[in-house]
C-alpha cells in the first residue's frame, strides 16, 4: 500500500482531476485483474487499447486512471491523471511501489539479437559459483537464488518486473542479471530502473514486424545505452559493426571485447571441438565447456562484465571455465552409433549461420549436416526466405517444417520460406509441416557420424498452434527419435 502522489515520482502529469493523497493497494494495466483500491493505467496496445476499459476498471474497484486521453465523464471520487506516454507512466510508478529494488542490487542489462540468453544465464551461474546469491529475468526461465519461477516474455511487463525485483531484493540479492529485449525497451518496461551496467551483443535481422525498419530497431537498442548514468558500465562488440554506434552518446564507462578488433577485453580462439573452446583472453589460455566461435563472444562479454564488477580476473576465468550455457543453446547429444543431434534456439538468420558455422568447423570428414527448420508465425516475414536459404547454403539436407505457426496456416509460412530459394537450395529440401513427423525424417536420413540440427524452438515446451499451446519439446522429441533407432 502507497500513496498514490508518492508513487507519481518523475510521472510528467499533464492534467489531474482528483485527490492524489489518496492510499493505493496496487497497479494494473489489465482491467480483468483490477481489485479494490487499485490504479488503472490504459496502455494502447498493437490488439487492444486500454482506454475502453476505464469504466470496467472502476466498476471492479479501481480508485485512480491514468490515461493518455480523459474520458468525457468523470466518476466522482475517481482521481484522473492524464500523461503523455502510459507506458512510461506505469514503469516510474511500479519501481516506487515497490520500493525502487533495483537500487537495492547491482542491475545488469542484456541486450542484442543474439546472445542474450547465454550471456544473462551465464553470469547468473558464474556469480553465483562466485558466493553471491543472484537473480536471473530470462527467456528461458526467472530465477531468484534457487527458486526458478517460469519465464512468459523475454522481459516481463514494467509491473510484473518491478515486482519480480522486489522479491530479488527481499531475499537478498546482490547481482541481478536481466535480457532487455527491444520490445521491453521501446514499450518502456525497465524505465526507472537503475542499472549498474549494460552489455551489447550484437544486432542482425530482426524483429522487423514491429519496429518496420533496421535504423529504428537499431535506435532503439542505442537508447538503452544512451540512458545509462555514469555510475555504470557499457560493454559493446568490437566486432559487431553498430558496436561502436552503441556507446556513442552513453554517460557510462566504455568497455569493448571481441576477437578480431582492439578490445580491452580481448580473445583469440585456439581450439574449437566438441570437447569445448581452447582461448586465450587477455592473454590467458583457458579451457571452456562451451562450443562455437558465438560462445566465445558471450564468454568474453561475461569476462568483461565481472571484470567491471570489481571481480578478479583469475577467479573469473577459473569459475567460467567450469560453466555449461543455457538450455536450448547448442544442447547436443550422441547416439550409440555415434549420430549427433544438436537443438538449438536460433530463429533468426544470423543465428542460424552462426550456429551452422560452428557444425561446420566441427565435422572431421564429409558427414551429412541435416537441418530441420522452420519460422515463427505472426512475426518478421521478411526473414523466412533468408533463413531457408541459409539453412540450404550451409547443410546438406533441409527439411522446413512448422515452428510455432501461431495465428497464421503454417503452409503458408513454409511458402514464404520457399520464396525466392536458388536452384541449388531448391535441390536440398523438402517439405514437411509436422515439427515431429520432420525429425523422425531427419533421424531417418542419418548415418553415423551425421550431425542433425533442430532449430528455432531451443528451450520452449511447446507448440503455439491457433492459440493454443500443445506440449512438445525438440530436445525430448529427438532424443525419443534417436532411441526409436536404437541409436542413444
Amino acid at each position: 500500500m502507497a500513496k498514490l502522489q508518492d508513487i507519481l515520482y518523475k510521472v510528467h502529469l499533464k492534467q489531474v482531476q482528483g485527490n492524489t493523497s489518496i492510499e493505493v493497494t496496487g497497479i494494473e494495466i489489465d482491467s480483468r485483474t483490477i481489485q479494490n483500491g487499485f490504479v488503472f493505467v490504459a496502455i494502447r496496445g498493437e490488439k487492444s487499447d486500454g482506454h475502453q476499459f476505464m469504466d470496467k476498471a472502476i466498476a471492479l474497484g479501481a480508485v485512480a486512471i491514468v490515461c493518455e486521453e480523459m474520458p468525457k465523464n468523470f466518476h466522482s471520487g475517481i482521481t484522473y491523471l492524464l500523461v503523455n506516454n502510459t507506458h512510461e507512466a506505469v514503469a516510474y510508478m511500479a519501481h516506487q511501489f515497490y520500493g525502487k529494488p533495483s537500487g537495492r542490487f547491482l542491475l545488469v542489462g542484456i541486450t542484442g539479437t543474439n546472445g542474450k540468453t547465454t550471456i544473462a544465464t551465464l553470469l547468473f551461474k558464474l556469480f553465483t559459483r562466485l558466493g553471491y546469491t543472484c537473480g536471473l529475468v530470462s527467456t528461458v526461465q526467472n530465477q531468484v537464488g534457487n527458486e526458478i519461477i517460469p519465464s512468459t516474455y523475454t522481459t516481463p511487463d514494467a509491473i510484473r518486473l518491478n515486482s519480480l525485483l522486489q522479491q530479488m531484493a527481499d531475499a537478498g540479492c546482490t547481482h541481478v542479471f536481466m535480457e532487455c529485449s527491444s520490445h521491453a525497451i521501446h514499450q518502456g518496461r525497465i524505465t526507472g530502473l537503475q542499472f549498474a551496467g549494460a552489455i551489447f551483443s550484437n544486432i542482425t535481422h530482426d524483429h522487423l514486424d514491429y519496429h518496420k525498419t533496421f535504423d529504428e530497431y537499431i535506435r532503439v537498442k542505442k537508447s538503452f545505452f544512451d540512458n545509462l548514468p555514469e555510475s555504470a558500465f557499457a560493454i559493446s562488440n568490437a566486432d559487431d559493426k553498430r558496436g561502436s554506434v552503441m556507446l556513442q552518446n552513453t554517460q557510462a564507462r566504455k568497455y569493448l571485447y571481441g576477437l578480431k578488433s582492439m578490445a580491452g577485453f580481448k580473445g583469440k580462439i585456439l581450439e574449437n571441438a566438441l570437447t569445448g573452446l581452447v582461448m586465450t583472453v587477455n592473454d590467458t589460455e583457458v579451457h571452456f565447456r562451451l562450443i562455437g566461435e558465438f560462445n566465445a563472444y558471450n564468454l568474453l562479454a561475461v569476462y568483461g562484465a565481472a571484470v567491471c564488477l570489481g571481480e578478479e580476473s583469475e577467479k573469473v576465468l577459473t569459475a567460467l571455465s567450469l560453466l555449461t550455457g543455457a538450455e536450448g543453446r547448442f544442447d547436443y547429444m550422441i547416439s550409440k552409433n555415434r549420430v549427433m543431434g544438436i537443438v538449438d534456439y536460433a530463429h533468426t538468420p544470423d543465428a542460424l549461420e552462426n550456429v551452422l558455422a560452428t557444425i561446420k568447423k566441427l565435422r572431421k570428414g564429409h558427414e551429412q549436416i541435416i537441418t530441420v527448420v522452420g519460422c515463427g508465425g505472426d512475426r518478421d516475414k521478411t526473414k523466412r526466405p533468408i533463413m531457408a536459404q541459409a539453412a540450404c547454403d550451409l547443410s546438406d539436407r533441409v527439411i522446413f517444417t512448422s515452428d510455432n505457426p501461431r495465428t497464421e496456416d503454417p503452409a503458408r509460412i513454409l511458402t514464404d520460406m520457399e520464396t525466392g530459394l536458388t536452384s541449388a537450395a531448391k535441390r536440398k529440401y523438402i517439405l514437411i509441416e509436422d515439427r515431429k513427423e520432420a525429425i523422425r525424417t531427419a533421424v531417418s536420413y542419418a548415418n553415423a557420424e551425421d550431425i542433425i540440427l533442430v532449430a528455432g524452438k531451443g528451450h520452449e515446451k511447446y507448440q503455439d498452434i491457433k492459440g493454443v499451446k500443445y506440449p512438445f519439446d525438440d530436445k525430448e522429441v529427438l532424443k525419443e527419435m534417436l532411441e526409436g533407432r536404437g541409436q542413444m
